[in-house]
């Protein structure tokens, strides 16, 4: 039973709410769109999803139409209530919860891997990816309904112009591609940008050199990066000598967009070798 402009606007005033701007509360109203979603994300019988922001539950009833096994989170209290009197199928519970102070470990205790499967209010979209990334290894894949801006960032490749640290961190973790658009018009109410859809797939194991942590790689990137029109050898300078730059296979001329995952990985690795030996001698 997935909900249609008309259905949706008569229940936000039957339950005297309106969508808080603060919350980055934009409904998909459309059930075409909830169920290609749904379609895209792949899940079916005996699949485990949770779905963060369920709102008014639009998408959640698509999600519970495929046979998932559905754990929808929805931190505004409001619309706990209103999803609840809804009378969900069996196949959905829902969770009155913050994403991002939730204990994750509990909420996902049973047997996974999970998918996560949401339309993100644009203002926690990255900040969750990333945290869900580094702490939630349960979650196996993601498909994440996100502005349009935030999606070209957390896919973006070297080189390309939405390249930044964040791209780097979602690389160290997982794939990710762009699964598709969205235009504004199906939203309630109807935002001032696109969206689109973010597919991304865990990794067995990140692509970088053995031995290089996550949090050593993330400290670097962001050295990088904030100064990301600087050379790498003056934005590093005093974190990498200049002789890990030749060992790493990295061109110090070269700035912080230009290098993949596996080569910000190659000069960690090098990098932390180099300090090694100057601590030593």
């Amino acid at each position: 039973m997935t909900h249609t402009r008309a259905e949706l606007a008569a229940m936000l005033e039957r339950h005297g709410l309106r969508p808080r701007r603060s919350l980055g509360q934009n409904f998909v109203a459309d059930p075409n769109t909830v169920r290609r979603i749904a379609r895209t994300s792949g899940v079916g019988p005996g699949d485990r999803v949770v779905e963060v922001g369920a709102g008014l539950g639009s998408l959640t009833w698509a999600l519970a139409e495929t046979g998932a096994q559905v754990t929808a989170v929805e931190a505004d209290s409001r619309l706990v209530e209103a999803l609840l009197g809804q009378g969900l199928p069996p196949n959905v519970r829902v969770v009155a919860g913050d994403a991002m102070a939730l204990d994750w470990g509990s909420l996902l205790a049973e047997d996974g891997p999970w998918a996560l499967v949401a339309n993100l209010p644009y203002n926690l979209a990255t900040p969750l990816v990333v945290s869900l990334l580094e702490g939630v290894p349960a979650i196996g894949r993601m498909l994440v309904l996100v502005q349009l801006e935030v999606a070209q960032r957390l896919v973006a490749r070297a080189g390309q112009p939405a390249y930044g640290a964040v791209s780097v961190k979602v690389s160290y973790w997982a794939t990710a591609r762009l699964a598709g658009r969205v235009p504004k018009e199906v939203f309630l109410p109807r935002p001032k940008v696109e969206s689109a859809l973010v597919a991304l797939e865990r990794r067995p194991a990140p692509p970088v050199p053995p031995g290089v942590s996550y949090p050593e790689l993330a400290a670097l990137v962001g050295a990088g990066f904030s100064q990301r029109r600087k050379m790498l050898r003056r934005s590093l300078a005093g974190l990498v000598a200049p002789e890990a730059f030749e060992l790493a296979g990295v061109a110090p001329e070269a700035r912080a967009e230009d290098l993949d995952v596996s080569e910000w990985g190659k000069l960690v690795r090098w990098a932390r070798s180099r300090s090694c030996e100057r601590r030593q001698s």
